[in-house]
Order: C-alpha cells, then sequence, then structure tokens
C-alpha cells in the first residue's frame, strides 16, 4: 500500500465539497442534505471515516445525480482502504461527470491498491503528468511506480522513479521506494547473470563487489585476484582490490600486519596507476597512504594527480590541503580547502585544516571561525554511524580523517 497523504485528500473533498454545496441548495431537500453535508465534513475533521460514510451515503440516496457526491465517497471510502468500495463510487461519479480529472486519478489508484494495474496505469501515466498539486503528483507516481513493478516493467518503473526522486529528492517514502526498486533490479540482474554467464569475468566481479559490500574482504580479495589473473590489465581492478585490501588492514591483529597489507595495497594502486594514470581514485588512496607514511612530498605529488583529472574530488582537495600546510604552504593549501568546503560545507576535518592554516598564517579571527564551524560539525558528525558516512562518499574514497585530539 503507498502512504495516502491526508492533505491531499482534504484539498480534494473540500474543492468537490464546495462545488457540491452550490447543487445542494437547489434540491427539494435542501436543509436535510446540508445537515448530511456538514456531518460528513466535521467527521471528516476528526477523522472519523465510517460516520463520513454513512453520511456521504444518504447524500447519494438524496441526490443520486450529483457527480460530486458520488466523487466525495469515493475519495472517503478511499481513505478508509475501502477500494473495493471506492471504485463503483468514483466510477459513477465519473459517468454523471467525466470531466472530474481527480475522480479519475483517484478511481486508478483504487484500481492499483487491488493489483488491477493494467486498468490503472493509463490515467496513473496522465495524472503523474499532468497534475499541478506536488502532493497528488507525487502520490499518483508512487503508485505509477508499483504498477509498473508488479507488471515486471522494470525499465519504466525505474524511469518514474529517477523523475519522483528528482522532484521529491527529500521526501522519505520516495527515497525508500526507489531504493528497493533499485535494490530489486539490481538482485534480478545480478541473477541473471549468473544464469547466463556463471564462468564470465563480468560474474566474477559482481561476485566480488557482492562479498566486498558485506565485509567478507578475503573473499572479495580471493576473486580480484582470480579476475587478474584471467585478465591483468583489466580497467579498475587493481584499484578494487586495494580498496579491499585497505579495508581488511583494519581488521589486522597487530599494527605490523596492518602495515603489511596497507603496503599490498599501495602496490595495487600503483599498478592501477601504470594501467591508467589518470586515475584519479588509485591516486588519491595511494596518496593517502604515503601521507601517513610521513612521506610528504610523494603524497603532494599523487594528490596534485588526482585533482588534476578530478577538481571535484573533495577528498583528494583536503588531502592535498593538508599535506601542503606540513610541508609549510598554508597559503597554498587554503585554496585547495576552500574547494573542498564550496564542494561539501558539512566536513569537520576541512574546516579543522583550515583553522591549522589560519594559524600558521596568523589570522586569529579567520582561524576561531573555522575553528567553531568544526566543533558544531565534529558533534553532529560523531552521532551519525560511520558507515554510513563512508558509504554516502561519491567516491568511495577512503574518508579524510583527523590525526589527533582536535583542541576543546
Amino acid at each position: 500500500m503507498v502512504h495516502t497523504g491526508r492533505m491531499v485528500l482534504c484539498r480534494v473533498l473540500l474543492a468537490l465539497s464546495f462545488a457540491c454545496s452550490l447543487l445542494l441548495a437547489q434540491q427539494p431537500d435542501a436543509a436535510l442534505m446540508q445537515r448530511y453535508s456538514r456531518e460528513a465534513q466535521t467527521a471528516l475533521g476528526e477523522k472519523r471515516y465510517a460516520d463520513a460514510e454513512k453520511a456521504y451515503e444518504q447524500l447519494v440516496k438524496l441526490a443520486p445525480g450529483i457527480a460530486e457526491i458520488h466523487a466525495n465517497l469515493g475519495l472517503v471510502y478511499f481513505q478508509d482502504g475501502k477500494y473495493d468500495r471506492a471504485i463503483p463510487a468514483l466510477r459513477e461519479a465519473l459517468k454523471l461527470k467525466p470531466k472530474l480529472a481527480n475522480a479519475a486519478y483517484f478511481l486508478a489508484m483504487s484500481l492499483s491498491e487491488l493489483g488491477r494495474y493494467e486498468e490503472a496505469i493509463p490515467e496513473l501515466k496522465q495524472g503523474f503528468k499532468r497534475a499541478s498539486d506536488p502532493s497528488l503528483k507525487r502520490l499518483l507516481g508512487l503508485h505509477l511506480e508499483r504498477a509498473y513493478t508488479g507488471l515486471q516493467r522494470d525499465n519504466h518503473a525505474v524511469e518514474v522513479a529517477l523523475e519522483l526522486t528528482r522532484l521529491y529528492p527529500k521526501d522519505p517514502e520516495v527515497l525508500y521506494q526507489t531504493g528497493r526498486l533499485y535494490g530489486n533490479y539490481a538482485y534480478l540482474a545480478m541473477q541473471q547473470l549468473a544464469k547466463v554467464a556463471p564462468n564470465s569475468i563480468w560474474r566474477l566481479q559482481a561476485s566480488a563487489e557482492l562479498w566486498e559490500s558485506q565485509g567478507h574482504y578475503d573473499l572479495a580479495i580471493n576473486e580480484y585476484r582470480e579476475i587478474l589473473a584471467r585478465d591483468p590489465h583489466r580497467p579498475g581492478i587493481h584499484y578494487r582490490l586495494g580498496r579491499a585490501l585497505l579495508s581488511q588492514s583494519r581488521q589486522a591483529k597487530s599494527p605490523e600486519e596492518a602495515q603489511k597489507v596497507q603496503q599490498g595495497a599501495l602496490a595495487e594502486f600503483q599498478k592501477e596507476l601504470q594501467l591508467d594514470p589518470t586515475s584519479s581514485n588509485a591516486a588519491y588512496e595511494a596518496g593517502e597512504i604515503y601521507r601517513k607514511m610521513g612521506q610528504l612530498e610523494k603524497a603532494r605529488e599523487l594528490f596534485e594527480t588526482a585533482v588534476k583529472y578530478y577538481p571535484d574530488f573533495e577528498e583528494a582537495q583536503t588531502g592535498l590541503g593538508r599535506v601542503l600546510i606540513a610541508l609549510g604552504k598554508p597559503d597554498a593549501a587554503l585554496a585547495h580547502l576552500r574547494k573542498a568546503v564550496s564542494l561539501n560545507p558539512e566536513d569537520d576535518v576541512t574546516y579543522y585544516q583550515m583553522a591549522l592554516a589560519f594559524r600558521a598564517l596568523g589570522k586569529t579571527d579567520e582561524r576561531r571561525a573555522a575553528l567553531e564551524k568544526f566543533q558544531r560539525l565534529q558533534a553532529q558528525r560523531v552521532e551519525q554511524q560511520k558507515l554510513f558516512m563512508e558509504a554516502s562518499s561519491p567516491q568511495g574514497a577512503t574518508k579524510q580523517e583527523l590525526d589527533t585530539q582536535p583542541p576543546h
């Protein structure tokens, strides 16, 4: 069931009720009908849908020729989840007045709720395209996405999901439904890949990435190495192997073991750069390892490569800035740190590095402002799950972290 926005339903009911009240005044039993109309509106306002239904049912008996009454009854049935009863009421409304667009839209959504997707899709498409009310448009889009999914028209469902995400980028239900759709679509595609090409290099790569995403780094590393055994020059695989090794190093039982695994990761990033000197990802990861090893000039060279080929690489801009600070070049560092802040104004590490640069330059006020921003952001960051933060990086890159305990 798609979550129904109560506000959109109220707006539609109010519009229909206004038109209906003009017609009720012209009926023989006008006083009685006005009474039932008021009872219905009061019941709706108090979410007493059963009472609202009874009032509208009485109105239908008294004035069966008024389309708006049938439409209102259908909308109340819809709100109460009685889709099988909403359908005939809304159809009668459209029979009496075919131009009641909102009645047509809620009829389509009622059909969709009952799984009658083929019947629902034409009007859902029209409504999603034409509806001017944002809440109604959203509701129609969600039903249309589900109808296409139910009919296994995945390409159409994805198109609707993309448009919904564009129109409502911060809507939780839209994001949930889109994520679920993409996840299911990806799962089916991987199932098909395993069926049609079980021994292919593409199946191996899909398997490796799956193991890596689940934290089974040993299994992922084995799959990546199998890919390279088959095709040593395959683009991106040395980088993926290096990333898996880096993740594995964080689970090492001793610093010596971690350092050994990191050296293996560095070798893979360097191999990726030999195959593709423009790989910003590999340059950044290698640069970050060198920075942590204290080899600052080598780190600087690699970070500069990363931002040369991908200027909007936020983590690389921050990494380059902090290396330049360590090399005694805070002026040069600020340009890169400001670029990083323009790309992501919510990164606490970048503001901390800016505070260090301002301190080196003797700019007290700027240092204080950057440090205050850092402290606010860090407090927020502590509350968030680290795994989510890493997954949200558009590059899947190693996050810049503070090397020392920040000042209070």
